[in-house]
């Protein structure tokens, strides 16, 4: 057995060796996870709800989660998509597609060889989250990002499945033709979802994400006229 006591720097590197290994393990669970959840929910689920099924039995791979909290939200973020991302080049192989967002995802047969349209910005994304070192990040550094999401990264912004998903998260059947309709909208919704009225944080958080989308669905709109 080798003796690193005598050593700080050795066992210092030890250690993160040792930390990389339970990370890499960790996401190779995770992996297998996805993909059996996602092949048992054909109709496709959402980000929010991915992580509270990987939360419960038989899976139990990410501990409690105060979802308000972006400092611990975003490492799991982060990691669930790192692997949807793997996922997705692994179905690719097998001429199947997954649509990654945190409102839609969903494994679906490719129609069609090669991309569709904007492939600069989707190679971004895929860049960004399949690079770890961006796993642990500064407090700022993670509030820019997560500010920024649906903003559109790379000039990506939601699709119109995200659209119409977002809209009926806030109770439409369709998308609103007007931004003012969306905002009162989702300030009913947030007073009925506040935990004071028997809500809870999780449905906040859902409403939250539906509201960016449309907001930023609009805001594209606006800059198109």
């Amino acid at each position: 057995m080798t003796d690193t006591s005598a050593s700080p720097e050795l066992s210092s590197s030890l250690s993160a060796t040792a930390s990389d290994e339970i990370l890499d393990q960790h996401i190779q669970h995770m992996l297998v996870a996805v993909e059996h959840v996602l092949r048992n929910s054909p109709e496709g689920t959402d980000e929010l709800n991915l992580i509270k099924t990987l939360q419960r039995p038989p899976w139990r791979l990410i501990g409690d989660l105060e979802f308000h909290d972006t400092q611990k939200l975003y490492p799991v973020h982060f990691l669930l998509f790192h692997v949807l991302y793997h996922l997705k080049d692994t179905l690719i192989e097998n001429g199947e597609s997954l649509t990654i967002s945190p409102l839609r995802i969903i494994i679906e047969r490719q129609d069609t060889v090669g991309g569709t349209g904007l492939p600069g910005a989707v190679d971004s994304l895929r860049k960004f989250y399949l690079d770890l070192s961006q796993y642990k990040l500064p407090e700022e550094a993670i509030q820019q990002m997560m500010d920024r999401f649906w903003s559109g990264y790379q000039g990506l912004g939601p699709s119109k499945p995200e659209t119409l998903h977002a809209a009926r998260v806030l109770g439409f059947d369709s998308v609103p033709d007007c931004f003012n309709t969306v905002k009162q909208a989702f300030r009913r919704a947030v007073m009925h979802a506040h935990p004071d009225r028997g809500g809870e944080t999780e449905e906040i958080q859902s409403l939250n994400e539906a509201f960016t989308v449309l907001k930023t669905h609009f805001s594209q709109m606006m800059e198109q006229t």
